[in-house]
């Protein structure tokens, strides 16, 4: 029995982080609790060393803050408990871009990566990083500093070659993590009472659009007891019954019935209130802390696309809930002429795989999948859970009272070897190849499994090295949050040695020349603007109804998170 904290958003402000780690002492302490095993943070961690990389964060810069992580960067604090956490649409990308494949951003603190399977004792625990921008999931990571302000917007969206990752894994996780929910979600629960709170999202809902289609595919092909996130800001929680796994049109959760209205005659009871969804003794409030409680809303963020990136080909039920077309949405219809006259970038995205009529591998076998999302950290919200989770699996010999450490999985690192020679880095020019389908990869994959059983499980080297190191310089209170110059690109080691140990390339690493080459040149040019809508979400307002200035910056909001 592991027991575990899990929190929503990071949020802005200074202390943010030290009032999570304050609050999980204190509902410990109610709860005659000796600690927690281990925190797992929702995203928008904002993982900012310095005032430079806060030009690397897409938060308007009125309201940029440096935050209290630099503290434990530099070394001054030390996280409490052992703390891990994904990546959302409010991050020192920079930073993170550093460490792709996963690894320490502070000691004791542990980034998952774009995408990451990783074990902690017998608990198997999947990342995946980012939120759901349709017209850029089948790019390749183009971005690369110095960043326009495209790129500021971009880098966090989910890309296909992170998620085709995913959808090889064929053995059972323990626990899902996204920042962004998984699409379809908000029916599995009290969606009466969540809509009563967040009014703007029904309109979603019923047109398929909110949440992530790659967090559902990956949700929905990993099924794991217990999928945590975050993003929207508000507690809700579901409970999702996969079909059974053993015929082939029976892989995916079980669709939802969509109510034709609404009726604003809530339920009594928490949103999303589900039977058994485990021990979960305190919903968090911060203890002994002093934040300004004039809420600022970051997903107000001022994003300049395209009007009707998010709309879908079809809004029927059908349709929304079809793998095979769950992709094929999300931008405006671009003539085949003209496309013949674009970059290959802008080649007419492949249909993702697997689809709907692929079966669920014989080594998943659970059906149940228990939803928790969490607010973020402010006063008064629910941004804190603790619960204590059993391992699906507990492996021969595993010893109860040994401290459990973060290690790398087998099967992960096998897939990671496979795709690794795909991975596009910094060309916005360049095609994603091909997904080839599972029967490709999977022959690929056990050969590599082979691989790191003999080069890695028989010498011992699957445990995450704790090799934290300092890339960037700390914060200097002499440079202000207001600069504007753009930071440096570091190569951080912990990739170095990721991509050493696993004999890949490291498409990360740039020589010194090189760098000073492109940071010389500036940033690459802005795509142009159609439509000129402005306002991204939750509390922009205006001339349409994501878009135009001029709407609420502050307050809790109503609507979903900026995308």
């Amino acid at each position: 029995m592991f027991r575990i904290a899990v929190e929503g958003c990071v949020s802005q402000g200074h202390g943010t982080l030290h009032a999570i780690y304050a609050s999980i002492a204190k509902s410990c302490e109610i709860n005659r609790w000796a600690g927690v095993d281990l925190l797992i943070i929702g995203g928008d961690f904002q993982a900012v060393r310095n005032s430079y990389d806060l030009n690397c964060m897409s938060v308007p810069i009125k309201y940029r803050e440096i935050g209290d992580f630099h503290e434990y960067y530099s070394g001054q604090r030390r996280a409490p408990y052992l703390t891990i956490f994904v990546g959302g649409n409010h991050e020192a990308s920079n930073h993170l871009f550093e460490l792709y494949y996963g690894g320490w951003v502070a000691p004791n603190i542990y980034y998952l990566g774009a995408a990451n399977i990783i074990r902690f004792g017998p608990l198997r625990i999947a990342g995946l990083s980012g939120i759901w921008k349709g017209y850029n999931y089948n790019k390749p990571h183009h971005e690369r500093l110095p960043y326009n302000q495209d790129d500021v917007k971009s880098v966090y969206h989910v890309r296909e070659h992170d998620v085709r990752k995913l959808l090889q894994v064929r053995t059972q996780v323990d626990i899902g993590i996204s920042h962004d929910w998984p699409r379809g979600i908000e029916w599995m629960g009290n969606w009466k009472a969540l809509f009563a709170k967040k009014d703007l999202f029904e309109a979603d809902a019923r047109a398929g659009t909110l949440g992530s289609s790659a967090a559902k595919y990956v949700m929905d092909r990993l099924r794991p007891p217990h999928w945590f996130a975050a993003h929207l800001h508000c507690k809700f929680s579901a409970l999702v019954t996969h079909k059974l796994a053993n015929h082939l049109h029976d892989s995916g959760a079980s669709k939802p019935e969509v109510p034709q209205t609404t009726s604003l005659n809530v339920e009594s009871g928490p949103i999303g209130a589900q039977p058994n969804l485990g021990h979960m003794p305190l919903a968090g409030q911060l203890a002994n802390a002093q934040l300004n409680t004039d809420e600022i809303d970051l997903d107000m963020e001022l994003d300049e696309e395209v009007q009707s990136a998010d709309k879908p080909l079809s809004t029927t039920l059908e349709s929304q809930n079809q793998s095979a077309t769950i992709f094929q949405n999300d931008g405006p219809t671009v003539p085949d002429d003209v496309r013949a006259q674009l970059p290959a970038s802008f080649a007419r995205p492949l249909r993702a795989l697997p689809t709907e009529t692929d079966p669920v591998p014989e080594g998943i076998t659970n059906t149940t999948t228990r939803f928790l999302a969490l607010d973020k950290c402010l006063p008064h919200r629910k941004f804190l859970q603790i619960l204590e989770i059993d391992p699906v699996d507990v492996p021969t010999g595993t010893d109860s009272s040994e401290a459990y450490t973060l290690a790398y999985d087998k099967e992960w690192l096998a897939i990671s070897r496979v795709f690794a020679a795909d991975l596009v880095v910094g060309d916005a020019s360049s095609p994603m190849p091909q997904n080839k389908g599972e029967a490709y990869y999977r022959p690929l994959i056990e050969k590599e499994e082979a691989w790191v059983e003999e080069n890695l499980m028989q010498h011992g080297s699957m445990k995450i090295p704790h090799n934290f190191e300092l890339t960037a310089p700390t914060y200097d209170a002499n440079v202000g949050i207001g600069t504007r110059e753009q930071p440096k690109e570091y190569t951080n080691p912990q990739t170095v040695q990721f991509c050493d140990m696993l004999g890949i390339p490291n498409p990360f690493h740039l020589g010194e020349e090189e760098r000073d080459a492109r940071m010389l040149a500036g940033p690459r040019a802005e795509a142009p603007r159609m439509g000129g809508g402005r306002g991204g979400g939750r509390g922009g307002g205006g001339g349409n109804r994501w878009g135009g200035g001029g709407g609420r910056g502050r307050g809790r909001g109503r609507g979903r998170g900026a995308r």
